[in-house]
């Protein structure tokens, strides 16, 4: 027997997951949310973490509807108005400033904990989601008019649909049998948190080189958070190396930028890999974020696709709920998978091919070619960066300024 019969129910209460929870509840529906772990309170007095999210100014703009972007703009976190790229054979650097594409910032650095939890209060304490933690998926039963969720708990809830938001290896996905492509990449991507001799102004840099690229993210102290690539035996000496000795190694990759390096903390580092799911949609459920898609960290979109997803799923719901219709019906949830697989699959085989590009030398002069135009086109670096900021002609009218009010008025 069901103990709560709910419109939604979402699995997974990461970053994706508490933005829809948040979206979906203001905008009227009944929301169930199932988290396995409450996460960590946001410490501003702890150092910043490893992990740090470049949000778009689309996902900004979907946070700000979620009720938590003016919370965490005015806590730990940096806008950055220039994207530096450069190839490790290219003397000139190919240079994006916000101002030159009318956009007030490229993105903003923000700490992934902080993301978490100021989301996780929104939704916790506004009344309108009632959340099942801890707790976890057991079981879907898929039916014709309903799913019913078993939990871990022995607690049974239904939905009209069910979202998978609960990651990789994502339970959701497996329980409906979806399947899912996957390739790994033999890379790790090390993370740390490093100060150089002269501040970082609010510039995401990015040099490509043999092996994969390093970026150095912006961070409000004038540090930055480096992302470095690196094929996985590499990546496992450059963590066992003591901090001087790695941090010599990281001024040799970044050629003197903003000087030598002068403070490195903690280092870790994660596997890469791509995955995409076949399908995002199936018997009432759907899949989002890191469920549905994870592409290689190259342009730091992955999160950015995820809040897209959380978007386009209420643009959707709202626009089936005004109709009158069935929100867990295929034709619902297929408009909905065809439109973000589409545009993940773009980005995560665009972020493949660069992938690929700048991996080799061989193909250095490819790459000359390839920067040359886009250095000369402002129309190529203008599609670059409109998509790169989520603001692309299939982005969700969230995230390119409308409100849910003007959703919800049709």
């Amino acid at each position: 027997m069901n103990d709560s019969h709910y419109d939604v129910a979402i699995i997974g209460a990461g970053m994706v997951g508490l933005a829809l929870a948040s979206l979906l509840s203001r905008s009227g529906f009944s929301v169930a949310l199932v988290e396995a772990h409450e996460p960590q309170p946001f410490d501003a007095q702890a150092d910043v973490g490893l992990r740090v999210s470049a949000v778009s100014t689309g996902s900004a703009a979907v946070l700000r509807q979620a009720g938590v972007w003016k919370s965490i703009s005015a806590q730990r976190s940096r806008p950055y108005r220039r994207m530096q790229v450069e190839d490790g054979a290219e003397l000139e650097p190919l240079l994006f400033d916000a101002p030159a594409f009318n956009l007030e910032r490229l993105g903003t650095i923000i700490e992934n904990s902080l993301l978490q939890w100021s989301l996780w209060q929104v939704v916790s304490a506004g009344g309108l989601v009632d959340i099942y933690c801890p707790d976890r998926l057991d079981d879907i039963e898929p039916g014709p008019e309903r799913n019913c969720v078993s939990l871990k708990s022995g607690k049974h809830i239904s939905a009209d649909l069910v979202v998978g938001a609960d990651g990789a290896a994502s339970r959701v996905r497996k329980a409906i049998g979806i399947r899912q492509n996957y390739w790994a990449y033999n890379q790790h991507g090390l993370v740390a948190v490093v100060g150089k001799q002269k501040p970082n102004p609010g510039v995401a840099w990015q040099r490509f080189m043999p092996g994969g690229p390093l970026a150095f993210l912006p961070l409000v102290d004038g540090r930055s958070s480096i992302v470095w690539t690196r094929p996985s035996i590499e990546a496992e000496r450059l963590l066992a190396l003591d901090n001087e000795a790695f941090m010599t190694a990281l001024d040799t990759a970044s050629s003197g930028w903003l000087g030598r390096v002068e403070d490195c903390g903690p280092r870790a580092a994660f596997p890469l890999s791509m995955r995409l799911s076949e399908s995002y949609a199936a018997q009432r459920t759907v899949l989002m974020g890191d469920a549905a898609h994870v592409i290689h960290p190259l342009a730091g979109q992955g999160v950015n696709l995820g809040f897209a997803d959380a978007a386009a799923l209420t643009e959707s719901l709202i626009r089936a709920r005004l109709a009158g219709n069935d929100i867990g019906s295929a034709s619902v949830l297929q408009h909905y998978s065809r439109w973000r697989r589409a545009e993940s699959e773009t980005m995560a085989f665009g972020m493949h091919a660069l992938r690929s590009l700048f991996n080799h030398d061989g193909l250095f002069p490819l790459r000359r070619v390839g920067l040359a135009l886009v250095k000369r086109s402002w129309t190529v670096k203008d599609m670059f960066l409109q998509r790169a900021a989520g603001l692309g002609r299939n982005a969700p009218k969230l995230a390119r300024g409308a409100s849910l009010r003007d959703l919800m008025q049709g």
